[in-house]
């Protein structure tokens, strides 16, 4: 086992809502968590900061233009430090790409109903970001 087996990877995620109070996640296409839905976003590239890889990951997975805000908080799966930030759509159009089977706007009763990441909807809540009900 190499010693980098041991480092924490750096992750960003999006926390996104549309005009309705709708959250933006995606259907995972690859592990970890193939088939779940979560927050789009990925790891963080050499050189890149958090806000610039929240934006591109963003661009690849959901085709959307997305201006980030805010940190929302930070959680820790396994190997992986995922920093959440809350982002605004300035564009584009949404259509799940890259290792994303499908991506949508959620409300409450849709959120509820999906088969979701470990830990997303109680980080969610305990945030104070859960999808708004209709």
């Amino acid at each position: 086992m190499r010693a980098s087996d041991h480092l924490p990877v750096r992750c960003v995620g999006a926390i996104t809502f549309d005009g309705s109070g709708r959250l933006l996640l995606i259907k995972r296409g690859h592990e970890p968590g193939r088939g779940l839905w979560s927050l789009p976003g990925g790891r963080v590239e050499r050189g890149e900061t958090d806000r610039d890889a929240v934006v591109r990951e963003l661009r690849e997975e959901t085709g959307l233009d997305v201006h980030p805000t805010a940190l929302a908080g930070m959680v820790v799966r396994g190997q992986y430090e995922i920093f959440d930030y809350l982002c605004e759509v300035r564009g584009g159009t949404l259509c799940p790409g890259d290792d994303a089977d499908d991506a949508r706007w959620v409300d409450e009763a849709a959120f509820a109903r999906l088969d979701l990441t470990k830990g997303l909807a109680e980080t969610l809540r305990e945030w104070g970001h859960l999808p708004a009900s209709h």
